[in-house]
């Protein structure tokens, strides 16, 4: 991008925002049919829902190999190729004969989603100035919303009137769209960059261990909150014998909630700084953890959802622009991929942890228990979050 013009965020659209919608709606949109398509190839509850979590393991296994191929490829192309891998696996899986086929083209669509955040992700690090860089990325995060919700909802519905195979056939031509739309885009000049090595990617995260082991940690538990509140809310509406439409009604409300507020959270943090936005959207999580005891009703659920979305809007987009925000220019995606791992990990461990803790503690203490992990994130990002991350306009 030209330097000498005003930086204008409708550049972003092509290169990043539309193929970010297509593919987030993509991912999310063949969520509905796994564990259906698992039942019907022979497999029990539990070994559906461990066949749709190869999805995150996906993610996990190549968030850290993704730096690699990010720097030999380039952002662009890696967000190609990330496109069409996805497409691979959705093909895989709707023409999965067996368990094993399935679970393979679930986990091949979660690692190309790693390696295409990781490719947006430094893409927009790059080349956004950071005086705009919270509100460019906020929108970012907002697209990831409206594809998180425009991919279940669209697969819903062609379950329910055309077929459980139905739903893989729009998200294989969302990923060859978003392919597309990549390939036609003007390139960028990347800055010059060596090939990044796993040891490599490895030295970094012990050069950059504070970083890491601080907001790094504090942005993990951010993603766990969300994890848990995502997981949370339909055990809540079950637990109270909410009908499962009338829940998913009052969740889609929350979820509306949420994404209305995705450039509001950009705004507040490129004008008062990160921490406006990382410190009170984990209070608020962490507060309304604490309040699940609340909901005993329909309408005590909706509040509790509203809430809860009101809390998470507040930050969106926080995760990524804190990434941008940390990662040392000489070795971007190398810090990027770890950063990312410790996300990841956070998003992938505390549903599990959440259903370990109900055995024990019952619903309401266990969603609790979560709570006291905000307020310690919370506190961390008050603590730790540097001085040009809270006002970029100091650094010059």
């Amino acid at each position: 991008m030209d330097k000498n013009q005003p930086f204008a965020k409708r550049r972003l659209v092509f290169p990043v925002y539309l193929p970010s919608f297509l593919f987030s709606t993509a991912e999310f949109g063949i969520i509905p049919s796994i564990p259906a398509s698992a039942i019907g190839l022979g497999g029990n509850i539990a070994i559906a829902g461990a066949i749709a979590g190869l999805m995150m393991i996906g993610r996990l296994v190549a968030d850290i190999p993704a730096a690699n191929l990010v720097d030999r490829l380039g952002e662009r192309r890696a967000m190609i190729l990330a496109s069409l891998a996805a497409a691979l696996g959705i093909l895989s899986s709707l023409f999965a004969i067996n368990l094993l086929m399935l679970g393979l083209g679930v986990f091949i669509v979660g690692a190309a989603a790693a390696v295409f955040g990781l490719a947006r992700l430094a893409w927009m690090t790059e080349h956004v100035p950071i005086e705009v860089r919270a509100r460019s990325l906020s929108i970012l995060g907002g697209m990831f919303r409206a594809g998180s919700f425009a991919g279940p909802a669209i697969g819903a519905l062609l379950i329910l009137y055309v077929s459980i195979e139905a739903v893989y056939t729009l998200p294989l031509v969302l990923c060859a769209a978003a392919a597309v739309i990549l390939a036609l885009t003007k390139p960028e000049p990347d800055l010059e960059k060596t090939s990044a090595s796993i040891k490599e990617t490895f030295r970094i995260a012990k050069r950059e261990g504070k970083k890491l082991a601080t907001l790094g940690a504090a942005s993990s538990i951010l993603s766990a909150l969300r994890g848990t509140r995502m997981v949370g809310l339909p055990l809540i509406a079950v637990a109270l014998g909410i009908p499962a439409e009338q829940a998913s009604l009052y969740i889609a409300l929350a979820g509306a909630l949420d994404f209305a507020m995705f450039y509001l959270s950009g705004q507040i943090m490129d004008k008062f700084g990160r921490a406006f936005a990382a410190v009170p959207t984990l209070l608020g999580l962490g507060i309304t953890h604490f309040l699940v005891g609340i909901a005993v009703d329909g309408n005590t659920f909706l509040l509790l959802a509203l809430l809860m979305s009101l809390a998470n809007g507040i930050g969106s987009g926080v995760i990524m622009v804190l990434g941008a925000d940390l990662a040392p220019k000489d070795k971007r995606n190398e810090f990027l991929a770890s950063y990312r791992l410790l996300v990841d990990f956070g998003d992938a461990a505390a549903p599990q942890l959440l259903s370990a803790l109900i055995i024990p503690l019952g619903l309401t203490w266990a969603m609790a228990s979560f709570g006291f992990v905000g307020l310690l994130g919370a506190g961390l990002m008050y603590r730790y979050i540097p001085v040009y991350a809270v006002s970029p306009k100091r650094n010059g």
